[in-house]
C-alpha cells in the first residue's frame, strides 16, 4: 500500500469519531506522555498546536507551564516548520492551515541542540517508529535538525499500523504513544 492510500484509509478510519471522542482520546494519550521519564526529565519541550482531527496537546501544553518547562511549537513559514517560543495563550493567533501559532520570539536553529523533547503528530506511525506525516514534508525537514531531542510520536489507536512505506530520509521516532 502506498502512502496516499494509508492517509485515504486513516482519514476514514477518524471520520468514524466525534470531537468529544478524539478529545477524549487524546487526554488518556496526553496523561501517557506525562508520566513517561523523558517529559518529567525534559527542560525544553516542542509541541504542536493541534488540527481538528490530531490528538490533542492543550493538556500538554498547560502541564508544561505549571512544571516552568519552556514551551515550543511549530509556526509553518513557507516549506518549513519555524521554532517560537510559547508565551501564554494570549500570544496565539490563527495561522497556516487554521492551526492556533504562537507569535512569541522565535527559538533560533542555533540552539535546537536545547530541546529535549519533541511531541510529533502524525497520520500514522508503526511500531517501529516510521512515521507517515500528511504529505507536505514539514517534520521531514525539521526532526532531523532535532539532533538531542527524544522524539515521541502520537496517535490515536486507529492510526497505529503494522509498517508504514519509507524512504531513506524518513527519520524515525524514539517512541509511539497511541494507547
Amino acid at each position: 500500500m502506498d502512502k496516499k492510500e494509508l492517509r485515504r484509509i486513516i482519514r476514514e478510519r477518524k471520520a468514524v469519531y466525534s470531537q468529544a471522542e478524539l478529545f477524549d482520546m487524546s487526554d488518556s494519550l496526553c496523561e501517557s506522555i506525562v508520566m513517561d521519564g523523558a517529559w518529567r526529565a525534559a527542560g525544553v519541550v516542542l509541541l504542536y498546536y493541534a488540527m481538528p482531527d490530531e490528538v490533542s496537546t492543550e493538556i500538554l501544553i498547560r502541564r508544561a507551564e505549571m512544571m516552568s518547562k519552556t514551551i515550543l511549537l511549530p509556526v509553518v513559514v513557507g516549506d518549513d516548520l519555524e521554532l517560537r517560543v510559547y508565551e501564554g495563550r494570549d500570544s496565539l493567533a490563527v495561522g497556516s492551515y487554521g492551526i492556533m501559532e504562537p507569535t512569541g520570539s522565535v527559538f533560533p536553529e542555533s540552539e535546537y541542540h536545547k530541546i529535549d523533547l519533541a511531541i510529533v503528530p502524525g497520520m500514522a506511525y508503526d511500531d517501529f517508529g516510521h512515521r507517515l506525516g500528511r504529505g507536505k514534508g514539514y517534520y521531514d525537514r525539521l526532526l532531523p535538525r532535532l539532533v538531542n531531542a527524544m522524539k515521541i510520536g502520537v496517535c490515536f489507536p486507529f492510526q497505529r499500523m503494522d509498517e508504514i512505506p519509507c524512504e531513506p530520509h524518513d527519520v524515525k521516532v524514539d517512541e509511539v504513544v497511541s494507547r
